[in-house]
């Protein structure tokens, strides 16, 4: 996922090369953020601020957990996952920057850390939920894995372009 689709948002910032220095976050932690925003966006965690007018989907109870979505129940129960799963501060980090999309200087006012703590935090956030995703800065294939392809054995392709 390239760092245009991020826009301003910090992880686009992160995201972009700047005055020929390269990017700080690479494209495996732009992947895996993309991953966790949708993921956060299904599961419905962040309140609406506007009105929404198209008709209604649910049987009118309003927040009550049998109400939500499938969708919404699984987003949530896979969010608890990668919550457990990763280092807590780190976590914390990259659900604030990809789910409630704060900036890195109110992570470090809120969390009273020094300034450009946050954004190595979050990169190490992102380092453990990319593997947790199986991403990697490289793609690599099994050790293994046999040569496939379409042609027979000892055949040759006969024409070229």
């Amino acid at each position: 996922m390239p760092a245009s689709d991020f826009g301003l948002s910090p992880l686009g910032q992160l995201g972009r090369r700047r005055n020929g220095e390269p990017a700080f976050l690479d494209a495996h932690h732009l992947k895996a953020a993309g991953r966790l925003q949708t993921l956060f966006e299904r599961s419905r965690l962040r309140g609406r601020t506007t009105m929404n007018y198209g008709p209604r989907v649910d049987s009118g109870h309003g927040g009550h957990a049998r109400d939500m979505s499938d969708m919404a129940l699984d987003a949530r129960r896979q969010l608890t996952e990668l919550y457990m799963s990763l280092p807590r501060d780190c976590v914390d980090v990259v659900i604030d920057v990809c789910g409630y999309e704060k900036g890195m200087q109110d992570i470090e006012r809120e969390r009273g850390w020094p300034r450009r703590s946050a954004k190595l935090v979050l990169r190490i956030g992102l380092d453990a939920l990319a593997t947790r995703f199986g991403l990697s800065a490289s793609a690599t294939g099994d050790e293994t894995a046999k040569m496939r392809s379409w042609l027979g054995n000892g055949a040759t392709p006969t024409e070229f372009g």
